[in-house]
């Protein structure tokens, strides 16, 4: 077992030790972005066989891999990933965390980086290739990739595949990988800045990394995957082939999205502690952090889960984390990290702390910028402060969520993820107070009995929009809007672990800035098809609005009664990719001028609903409805 592997058993539970401390745990990974996907039972075959009609025997992915794409700055004759001899860099992914042989969690994916230098081949070129899976039985199959246009253009390569079982049946898939140097870096799990050619390194515009996952039935066993044969508008290049496996009760019951990578402290060696609640209960837990967006790997000295006391102090002790067995770890520039699982018992709607220690100086961070909770942080180079109990040490505040982007449980029913802007991210409503609408919507499905409590979950991005990138997606950002909700769509909400259901509750910030109604409600329909193809129920709500706030325009109000009319038209329609339209409009809007919010729902901007606002769409909600029942 290599070291991927050796990682990749202690994060999903699945395989290798266990700690004395954990529960029940399995893997629940999902699947780390979704891909246009159509699947068909197609005729059985006998056996594998190539479009020639030779009998092929499936390989192992590795076995398959005869391309050399990663070279040395030194060393760079020997690479050509787009037919003109240039390269991915081995120094700059060395420099993001990126290491040859060794391995990447990605959207809950942990993938097996190929072993890479010397001229070794390192990626293939989607030919058909018959690939043969590790484990038999997967929730999805995921990809590193990159693609090569033709044209050089920014468009996607398409390719179509196949994924066959063992019974015979076939089920094909669409692969959509975006140009390596010209695709959005917005979509990208890594991007490197510049590239090697056969004269050097320093290729202008750098190279993007991109992730994809095909989903899979769970239930039965796979045979093989058969790789696109002949991609339309140029080549995709396959760095690592993973089946995500079978198993686990994760639940996320608190999450947060990734505004943009913006300047931070600096902090170096002390400990920050983030507040957190969580919607749904569980008997075990864990801790999700990213590194998303940033161009280096950072080093996690410490982090623990405790009951949130008076201050910064907690209410009892503090239960110390780890990773991989180790009290710390580092997150490579993209990736993620699980902690290991620990018997802790969280019921629904608990505060928590989670404290981080950073030993090492950091100057940049992912980070949720619009909190709405406070936290707190040590003096610089005050030390590791995460089994501290009395909140002495922590004398400053942090009023934005760095690197912590989930809170998952065991043994909860499911989840639910709540997606859009400033008014799920909670701008308007009281600080600390947990008064945003997804933390009432909670409260309603604790407090009523004959539905299950799910978790509901909050990926809201203050100034988001649905098919605008306000932050291009690596750098530091001057904003911290996020990228659009197509890009993150896959990573912030499909990615999620235990979710059936999504709301949608965006597109007004897409209006102000000038994005005509057509291009919303295109984007709009975009993510709920993506979501519905991986089996999730899908909700949207209409556009409230915002008269009296400066950028809600009579062009402004047009559009949106532009974009809410077709909402409401999807309402029952029978191909609607909506299971249902939410008219938060409706309850918003003030019946003597219904341009504008109801002034008692007001938080005072005349853009986002206060408390009361946020309190009445959440009680506007058919919980019957939103359950399933």
């Amino acid at each position: 077992m290599n070291a991927g592997r050796r990682r990749r058993s202690a994060q999903t539970g699945h395989r290798g030790r266990l700690l004395p401390h954990l529960v029940g745990v399995g893997a629940a990974l999902v699947a780390l972005v979704v891909v246009a996907v159509a699947a068909h039972v197609l005729p059985r075959e006998a056996e594998p066989r190539s479009p020639d009609h030779r009998t092929v025997a499936p390989e192992p992915f590795a076995d398959l891999v005869d391309r050399v794409g990663i070279t040395r700055d030194d060393a760079a004759v020997a690479g050509d990933l787009d037919g003109a001899g240039h390269s991915l860099s081995a120094r700059t992914l060395a420099e993001a965390g990126w290491h040859s042989g060794g391995a990447v969690t990605v959207l809950g994916v942990p993938i097996d980086l190929p072993s890479y230098g010397g001229g070794r081949p390192d990626h293939l070129v989607c030919r058909g290739q018959f690939v043969a899976l590790e484990e038999e039985r997967v929730r999805s199959v995921a990809f590193l990739v990159t693609a090569t246009r033709d044209d050089g253009l920014g468009a996607p390569v398409l390719g179509t595949g196949r994924v066959v079982y063992a019974d015979g049946t076939e089920e094909e898939f669409t692969l959509s990988v975006p140009d390596w140097s010209a695709g959005p870096a917005a979509d990208a799990v890594l991007s490197l800045p510049y590239t090697n050619s056969r004269s050097g390194p320093g290729r202008a515009g750098g190279a993007r990394l991109y992730a994809r996952t095909v989903p899979v039935d769970p239930l039965r066993e796979v045979s093989h995957v058969v790789l696109p044969r002949e991609p339309v508008g140029g080549d995709i290049q396959v760095f690592a082939a993973e089946g995500t496996p079978v198993g686990g009760d994760w639940v996320g019951t608190w999450s947060r999205a990734t505004s943009a990578l913006l300047e931070v402290g600096p902090w170096e060696d002390q400990t920050l502690r983030l507040a957190v609640r969580t919607s749904t209960g569980g008997d075990g837990a864990r801790i999700r952090l990213a590194n998303t967006f940033a161009s280096r790997p950072v080093t996690i000295g410490a982090a623990s889960l405790a009951p949130r006391g008076t201050g910064a102090g907690t209410e009892g002790t503090a239960v110390p984390l780890t990773f991989d067995g180790a009290p710390g770890a580092v997150i490579p520039a993209g990736g993620q990290l699980f902690s290991d699982p620990v018997a802790i018992a969280l019921p629904a709607n608990t505060e928590l702390w989670v404290s981080i220690h950073l030993p090492e100086r950091v100057t940049s961070a992912p980070v949720h910028h619009a909190a709405v909770d406070t936290g707190f942080t040590s003096a610089p180079g005050s030390g590791d402060h995460t089994l501290d109990t009395t909140g002495t040490p922590f004398t400053g505040f942090v009023t934005r969520w760095p690197f912590l982007t989930g809170v998952e449980v065991l043994g909860a029913p499911g989840a639910i993820v709540t997606v859009g802007d400033s008014i799920t991210d909670g701008v308007g409503a009281t600080r600390d107070a947990h008064a945003r609408w997804p933390d009432v919507l909670s409260e309603r499905l604790a407090a009523r009995e004959g539905v299950p409590h799910l978790g509901v979950l909050n990926t809201g991005v203050s100034g988001n929009q649905v098919v605008g990138d306000a932050y291009p997606g690596e750098g530091l950002a001057d904003t911290a809007a996020g990228v659009s909700l197509r890009h993150r769509f896959r990573r912030d909400v499909l990615a999620q672990t235990g979710v059936g259901t999504v709301v949608v509750f965006a597109g007004i910030n897409d209006l102000r800035w000038g994005t005509p109604a057509r291009r919303v409600v295109a984007g709009l329909d975009e993510v709920a098809a993506l979501a519905r193809e991986r089996g999730l129920r899908v909700f949207v709500a209409t556009l409230a609005p915002c008269g009296g706030e400066r950028l809600c325009t009579p062009r402004v109000e047009r559009a949106r009664q532009e974009v809410n009319a077709h909402l409401r038209a999807r309402a029952g329609a029978p191909d609607s990719v909506y299971e249902g339209v939410w008219d938060f409009d409706l309850v918003l809007r003030d019946p003597d001028d219904p341009t504008r919010l109801l002034p008692a729902y007001d938080s005072g901007d005349h853009l986002h609903p206060g408390d009361a606002g946020l309190r009445a769409i959440a009680e506007s909600v058919d919980l019957y409805a939103l359950v399933g029942g």
